[in-house]
């Protein structure tokens, strides 16, 4: 159950929090094949005083943190960054310079969810992909 976090400039976030939801989430269930009614996102609207990063990135910039129990392939997860890449370029003119993304695996033992640590989820699809 991949945990989505997005960072961001305060009013670009605010701006386009709808598109920026509804198109991270469709590279997820793309490249995760992970089902579409399981959306966990959470946005970090930030005050330029409180986003350090380069100059050269733009107003646009973003940081993508998806937190998601081990499995997936290696190929399953460059899918997901290229459709990232793509579909934020296309639905947000989001230049592949302004966005970061990170993954961060744990094993499922390490997540308590509905009760029960997530080792012993009964999940409705398929974390090795």
């Amino acid at each position: 159950m991949p945990q989505t976090k997005i960072y961001g400039n305060a009013d670009f976030i605010q701006q386009n929090r709808e598109v920026l939801s509804l198109t991270i989430h469709s590279c997820i269930v793309d490249a995760l094949s992970y089902p579409p009614e399981k959306k966990f996102q959470r946005f970090f609207p930030l005050q330029p005083e409180n986003f350090e990063h380069p100059r050269d990135r733009t107003e646009k910039y973003i940081i993508i943190e998806i937190l998601m129990f081990s499995g997936r392939s290696i190929e399953a997860k460059k899918s997901l960054y290229c459709l990232l890449f793509e579909r934020l370029k296309e639905k947000l003119d989001i230049a592949p310079l302004d966005i970061e993304i990170i993954l961060i695996e744990t094993p499922s033992h390490n997540w308590g969810i509905r009760g029960v640590a997530g080792d012993e989820l009964n999940l409705s699809y398929k974390v090795n992909v």
